[in-house]
Parts: C-alpha cells; sequence; structure tokens
C-alpha cells in the first residue's frame, strides 16, 4: 500500500497526542499493512522517535522502513520549554542547526538510542533551505553538499543506514542539491512535503522529471496542504497552508476543486491522496495521521473509486495544468 504514517504529529504538533491514540494508531495502521515510517529529531524534540522506536521494535527485522533526519541536534536542558517550535509538551531538550560531519554523525546515532535500533532505512537531510536559514543559505548548502551528504555515505558503508536524500518543503534546495551533489555523495531519495498536490503544482514543471531522469525516489508529505485539502474551505473549520494561515488564492482554488469534487461526488480527501501517485517519479504518500480514525479514512480514501470524468474536469476546470499525470479512474 503506498500509504506511509509521517511522525511530526506524534511529537505533539500543534496539540498533545495521548499515549493510548499513539499506541491504538500505530496498532491501526500496522494491520492495515502500513509498512513506511518517517520521523525526526525535530518532532517534539525527539518525542516522535521515542514513540516509533517503543512501537516498531517488536516488529520483525526487515519488517518495515523507518526514516530519520539530520540537519538539528538536541542539547539537554532541564529549564527548557516543552512549548517550542510549533510542538507542545515535548522532551526536555533544546535543537540547533547543525549540518556538519561531525554534527550529523552525532544526530544519526542519537536517533538510534532514542528509537533503540541498530540502524535506519533513510536518513533525510532535513529544512537545509533558503527560508529557514535565509542569507546564510549558500553556506548551509555548501555544507550539506560537502560535509552532511559525505558523511552520511560514510555512516551507510558502516551499516547504520541504506537511502539517503533531503527531507524539505521546498522546490529550490532539491534543484540545488541535485545539481550540486558529487557523484560519490549523492541522494537517491526525497520526501517532499507540500509542494506536489492537488492545489501546489511548484514541483512539477522541473523537479519531479529531474528526479524520474536521475532515479530519485519521491515520498510526498502535506498532500493536504497542512489541513485545507482535508477539511476543504466549507466547514468553517481553520483554513491552514504550509503550517499557517491559508492566503484567500489557495482557498479560491481549493473552492474550484471542491466544486468539481461535488458534481462527481467524489470525496476531496480522496482526490488530494490518489492525484499525486500518479506520477511515475512519485511512490509513496507520507500521512500525518493523529488517531486511528483518521488513519482508517485514509485507507478509505485511497480506495475509494474516482471516475475518469472527475480528473478530465479538474483539467478543464483550471485546477490542475495538462501536463499534470492523473490515475485512470474508475
Amino acid at each position: 500500500m503506498p500509504l506511509g504514517l509521517g511522525g511530526a504529529p506524534l511529537g505533539n504538533m500543534f496539540a498533545p497526542v495521548p499515549p493510548a491514540q499513539v499506541d491504538a494508531l500505530f496498532e491501526t495502521a500496522l494491520a492495515d499493512g502500513c509498512r513506511s515510517f518517517d520521523t525526526a529529531p525535530h518532532y517534539g524534540h525527539g518525542l516522535s522517535e521515542l514513540r516509533f522506536g517503543q512501537m516498531l521494535r517488536g516488529q520483525p527485522p526487515g519488517g518495515f522502513a523507518l526514516s530519520s533526519k539530520v540537519g538539528r541536534l538536541l542539547t539537554p536542558d532541564a529549564k527548557a520549554m516543552r512549548d517550542q517550535n510549533g510542538f507542545v509538551d515535548g522532551l526536555p531538550f533544546n535543537q540547533h542547526w547543525d549540518f556538519s560531519a561531525q554534527g550529523v554523525r552525532r544526530s544519526v546515532e542519537d536517533s538510534l538510542q532514542r528509537l533503540g535500533l541498530a540502524g535506519l532505512d533513510t536518513v533525510f537531510v532535513h529544512d537545509c533551505d533558503a527560508a529557514n536559514h535565509g542569507e546564510r543559505y549558500p553556506q548551509v548548502l555548501q555544507q550539506v553538499l560537502h560535509e552532511a551528504l559525505p558523511e552520511l555515505h560514510a555512516l551507510r558503508r558502516q551499516g547504520l543506514l541504506r537511502h539517503i536524500g533531503l527531507g524539505v518543503n521546498d522546490v529550490q534546495v532539491c534543484l540545488d542539491v541535485l545539481q550540486g551533489m558529487r557523484a560519490d555523495a549523492g541522494i537517491d531519495c526525497l520526501l517532499l512535503a507540500g509542494r506536489y498536490s492537488l492545489i501546489d503544482h511548484s514541483g512539477l514543471a522541473e523537479l519531479l522529471p529531474l528526479c524520474q531522469s536521475l532515479g530519485v525516489r519521491i515520498a510526498l508529505g502535506g498532500v493536504f496542504n497542512s489541513g485545507i485539502l482535508a477539511t476543504g474551505v466549507r466547514a468553517g473549520a481553520e483554513l491552514r497552508f504550509n503550517y499557517g494561515p491559508a492566503a484567500q488564492h489557495w482557498v479560491a482554488r481549493v473552492a474550484a476543486v471542491e466544486a468539481i469534487c461535488d458534481t462527481y461526488g467524489v470525496p476531496l480527501r480522496a482526490a488530494a491522496l490518489q492525484f499525486p501517485l500518479a506520477h511515475p517519479a512519485v511512490e509513496v504518500v507520507m500521512l500525518g495521521a493523529r488517531q486511528a480514525t483518521e488513519w482508517q479514512d485514509a485507507v478509505a480514501m485511497m480506495r475509494h473509486a474516482i471516475p475518469a470524468g472527475f480528473w478530465q474536469a479538474l483539467r478543464d476546470g483550471g485546477p490542475l495544468p495538462a501536463e499534470a499525470p492523473t490515475p485512470k479512474g474508475a
């Protein structure tokens, strides 16, 4: 099943997730055949990794694929704020950026300690884009290319990980790395959040074709664009796009998609989950679920039959570019 479980909500992103709710979510996802999981030190300052390790250590070796990330180191601090960086009631650590070779090695080793595992399937370099680093971005990019990626390759040779990639929500940094990486210290996958969805197609023109030509596999996060494609724009819920309040042009674009959904009787969530998987460069969608019912709904939406005419109507009506691949339809 091309649906994986993303770990940001389980680090108490925006609101706490009780332990019993976490257990029920993992048990439901595993029972449904989920075998792809993603977490990061950033998520709850280690809380998400701790929770993933508690649930996955009992699974058969090789029975799942787990990824985590590097770029932020956690330092223990009894006075650390429990609510910071968008996460609430996190663990008592402060975080700071570190893309150095030494920092990357320590980050992987620390993650394995929190997870209680001996290795990771994939390690992504996390949030190394201009939006996070501003005028320091050129220096960060060079450090990623010349320190972080070579160190991850060294760790792979030691058997601590299998795949190397970027975990970002920015297209340009992916292009910069793919075009600047060394042949012996490159990436083989991306976790791209929010930049290829029903309403945001910024990855379509250049990045996805480049990944396809290079054989770089893509996992997509944020296919609901932080919620607006899950709730729609008519329910009266807080409209969020890319982790913040949605601008009016995004609201208008979702409204146009919803109108076509109504005509064809297609749930917006089903269209949002199924659409990006039609692109040949995309292998899996990572769902940021908070509870078992959200996971179960996503599984149902992935299986919902969508007529071919619906996808054509999205093209004809303007919400989808003509070059975007779409599912074949029921």
